[in-house]
């Protein structure tokens, strides 16, 4: 038997409040197949399917078979989000490197354009990721009351309300905000750590290092030689016979 969704309370967040925006250059472009005038157009929706769910999209990434699906009519948008969630390229890049409630908040944050809501919530999804698997996961979120009012089946998900006219800065695009390796992954991984050294080191030209007999190499010398002097005797003034140790001088003519 199935575990059903625990209940968790929505926090305030900016998509969900009403407000009344003027469309700028500055507002995120949604891209849909309700008004799609060229195949170029397509092309862009596609595009920008892949940097939501992937961030980007290498040639060996692509799944060529959904854009096929797509361009005929036979899957909708929604279809392909599903389709590039439940790829092997997002469950080697997300899903295999993290635990199962960061993974939560990377579908939540590309799938429904938002963040989590609270740490309640990331449970309640993890609990269907370890019961039902990624597929159910997946299903349950795109199948959700927030999804189809949002999106619905031909609108491709974006960042809802990252920028608001009130404020002279947006939030963090979610590719920055939470990268696909957990600080785990990527101190297994070797990633660049700041070192912090006590000793300045400074780089000069091969034209300005010093040559042999330069001055400036005779301190290095001196300490390589290691030169070691003998070890001083240590003799009593009680076993010195000063009559034998003193040179007698005899005298000419005296014997």
């Amino acid at each position: 038997m199935a575990i059903p969704l625990l209940t968790y309370d929505p926090s305030s967040q900016n998509q969900r409040v009403a407000a009344y925006e003027v469309p700028g250059d500055e507002q995120p472009r949604i891209f849909t197949t309700d008004n799609l005038l060229s195949p170029s157009d397509l092309d862009l929706l596609i595009d920008a399917a892949y940097r939501q769910i992937f961030f980007h999209a290498f040639a060996a990434d692509r799944q060529t078979f959904l854009e096929s699906q797509l361009r005929n009519g036979q899957i909708t948008v929604r279809d392909f989000i599903r389709g590039l969630l439940l790829s092997d390229t997002f469950k080697k890049s997300f899903y295999d490197l993290n635990n199962n409630y960061r993974f939560v908040e990377q579908v939540i944050q590309r799938a429904l354009g938002r963040d989590p809501y609270s740490e309640r919530e990331k449970i309640a999804w993890s609990i269907v990721v370890a019961t039902k698997g990624i597929r159910g996961f997946v299903d349950e979120v795109l199948n959700t009351e927030e999804y189809l009012s949002n999106f619905g089946d031909s609108t491709v998900p974006y960042q809802r309300r990252r920028i608001l006219p009130s404020r002279a800065e947006g939030e963090l695009p979610f590719n920055i905000k939470s990268p696909r390796y957990e600080a785990y992954h990527r101190a297994k991984l070797g990633f660049p750590q700041i070192i912090w050294q006590v000793e300045v080191r400074r780089f000069l030209p091969q034209e300005r290092k010093p040559k042999a007999g330069d001055p400036a190499l005779f301190l290095s010398m001196a300490q390589s030689v290691n030169a070691t002097g003998n070890t001083p005797q240590r003799i009593s003034s009680f076993n010195i016979d000063i009559e034998k140790s003193v040179p007698y001088r005899q005298l000419a003519g005296i014997k």
